[in-house]
């Protein structure tokens, strides 16, 4: 009968590959918290809220008997129903006062912004080969950790560095209204160190939705050449209906040499909560166990924070205030496809640099690069957690070095 609960049919939820990573994770006491938790979410979609309620108290009691990253992730999960079952959302879910000084701690934790920011820059650097005048559309600009390394790479050019142009694209910040002038200020000063002609321009934009490519003072092609990068943005307009059309529209009038992309590998925008739930379970359990390794325990513990935001709002919120709308690569083709865009393949070079970088971090040891047709993927131990593509419109040729 619907609404009845069944918990027997919990465990077939978990096939037999993620069994063994709960367990590598905390015995066969995590399998038992995953039941409880899948339970819940089950019960919470059947809106049975008086099992959901005694579930969540059975999974805070099991996840107290835990140690390590199952223990952490099963709170933050536990939390996350609780606000779902008595529809406490969480506030503002594109405020990003906190989540900028989250994302720096992320980064200085663990590989995933690291390597997002270099793949990238490897597209960007080989399409802007030969060019004298360039111009990077961020998408994501925060703190723009992205581009020192972009512009020392720019500044070592064999025949000289083009002239740099940068607009950076970020939402309003309430406790710091000039953040995004900042931000340039201090890249303009590694600019005129370094010896490279500097262009920037703060855009403030609450939703890239709210674009228009004549805001952005686009030069013609012959005299200047536009790469557009997003890391961990263009999932956020999936939330709209509509928005990402229109922005893949605006892309497209931007006429750009490459688009780069870097997103997670995840599906946590499917219509069945339960199947959402599930999913992202998964994929934040092995992000957490990959942050077990960090040397500085307060980067680790405000990383946790970092991700338990997200957690929060793929299981808590619904409609438009649910933003991290997470997709797999294979659905970013399609849509990009449809949109005019065709994939540009990151070369070998990318290839072997990126994993050279892996080895420097904490050894290498867990995590690894994947190659998957022509993307790149940062994997923690086989599992893809994000992915970098690069993209182009379908009638141009950009020529990626290998």
């Amino acid at each position: 009968m619907k609404g009845e609960f069944d918990p027997h049919r919990i465990p077939n939820l978990l096939d037999p590959s993620i069994i063994v990573a709960y367990e590598k994770l905390s015995g066969s006491g995590g399998i038992q918290l995953v039941t409880a938790l899948l339970a819940c979410a089950e019960a919470e979609q059947q809106n049975n809220l008086s099992v959901a309620e005694a579930l969540v108290k059975q999974i805070r009691f099991l996840a107290a008997s835990q140690a390590g990253p199952m223990r952490k992730v099963a709170t933050y999960f536990a939390e996350a129903l609780d606000r779902r079952i008595y529809r406490l959302y969480p506030q503002n879910p594109l405020d990003h006062s906190l989540p900028d000084i989250l994302q720096m701690h992320f980064y200085e934790t663990c590989p995933y912004l690291k390597f997002a920011h270099f793949t990238a820059n490897q597209a960007i650097l080989e399409a802007f080969e030969g060019k004298k005048r360039v111009h990077v559309i961020d998408f994501s600009m925060n703190q723009g950790m992205q581009w020192p390394a972009l512009m020392q790479a720019l500044a070592l050019r064999p025949g000289g560095p083009p002239a740099f142009r940068l607009t950076g694209i970020g939402p309003s910040a309430p406790y710091n209204l000039d953040h995004l002038q900042e931000v340039g200020w201090k890249l303009a000063q590694l600019a005129e160190t370094i010896h490279v002609e500097f262009e920037y321009r703060g855009f403030v934009a609450n939703s890239l939705a709210d674009l228009d490519a004549s805001m952005l003072e686009l030069r013609p092609s012959e005299i200047e050449s536009v790469a557009v990068n997003s890391v961990f943005e263009l999932h956020k307009l999936l939330a709209r209906p509509g928005a990402i059309e229109k922005v893949l529209t605006v892309l497209k009038q931007m006429k750009p040499e490459i688009v780069t992309m870097v997103e997670q590998e995840s599906n946590h925008n499917g219509s069945v909560f339960l199947d959402r739930f599930t999913e992202s379970l998964h994929y934040y359990s092995t992000m957490f166990d990959s942050l077990e390794g960090s040397v500085s325990s307060e980067d680790k513990v405000m990383s946790e924070v970092y991700l338990g935001k997200q957690i929060c709002n793929v299981v808590a919120c619904e409609g438009v205030d649910r933003v991290e709308r997470h997709e797999s690569l294979s659905q970013w083709r399609t849509r990009m496809g449809s949109a005019g865009f065709t994939a540009v393949h990151l070369g070998s070079n990318a290839f072997k640099q990126a994993s050279m970088l892996l080895a420097l971090f904490a050894g290498g040891e867990g995590y690894s690069v994947e190659e998957n047709n022509g993307c790149l993927m940062l994997d923690w131990h086989s599992r893809p957690l994000i992915a970098t593509s690069a993209w182009q419109l379908a009638n141009k040729s950009v020529v990626v070095a290998q």
